[in-house]
């Protein structure tokens, strides 16, 4: 059904009785600053709060896949008859902030996770060192991509123990050897784990170990 020119323009709320709201039909107009004042218990914060943004927030995260749910609190539906014209909303609710340095405009309007979760489901994140858009593959995708290579490659699975971090790594490269790992990566060069060099602990380095080792045959 598509929905009529003051559809677009207003938000409808049709028989609110969450709180102390007594069946009221009311239209706002959208994109608009509206203020409500009253005494306190009229129903501001129970039409404002408890009803417009809880279904709005409901029905936003409601749309949201099974997976991005996990991570948002469910609002409970509102006692209200029905409602159209809704965006998703976000609230800030009166009351006294955090007085931590670390908070930010995020943290404080309660914003940040939803913010995050935006960016990490459209957002296209791209890799610093290529240039090029970092995607998930399948295993099927990863072995086509394989066997495209010529003939004979020999090819290593790696797996990453240190990314640019400082340290010796004594105890991880023991533990590696104790679980029957053979060799590793380290700061470009690959080694016998009883024979890798000492590292000296003031310096970053780059350790992976070897999974595996291919050679590719058609």
């Amino acid at each position: 059904m598509k929905p009529t020119p003051s559809q677009n323009r207003e938000i409808i709320v049709r028989g609110a009785r969450e709180h102390n709201l007594k069946g009221i039909d009311v239209k706002l107009p959208r994109d608009s600053l509206i203020v409500m004042t009253g005494l306190s218990g009229s129903g501001k914060s129970s039409l404002a709060f408890d009803t417009i943004y809880a279904e709005g927030q409901r029905r936003y995260v409601e749309s949201l896949s099974a997976y991005a749910r996990q991570f948002l609190e469910m609002m409970q539906k509102p006692d209200v008859e029905h409602i159209e014209g809704l965006s998703p909303a976000i609230s800030i609710e009166q009351k006294t902030t955090s007085r931590n340095p670390r908070s930010t405009v995020g943290t404080v309007t309660e914003i940040y996770d939803y913010l995050r979760l935006l960016f990490a489901r459209v957002g296209i994140p791209y890799s610093p060192a290529t240039g090029l858009p970092i995607e998930s593959q399948t295993v099927s995708q990863m072995v086509d991509r394989t066997l495209e290579l010529p003939e004979g490659t020999r090819l290593y699975l790696l797996a990453p123990i240190a990314r640019g971090r400082k340290g010796e790594y004594k105890k991880e490269l023991a533990d590696l050897m104790r679980k029957g790992f053979q060799r590793v990566k380290i700061d470009g060069e690959y080694h016998e784990i009883e024979d890798a060099p000492a590292l000296d602990k003031k310096f970053k380095h780059d350790i992976e170990v070897v999974v595996d080792r291919v050679v590719v045959s058609k």
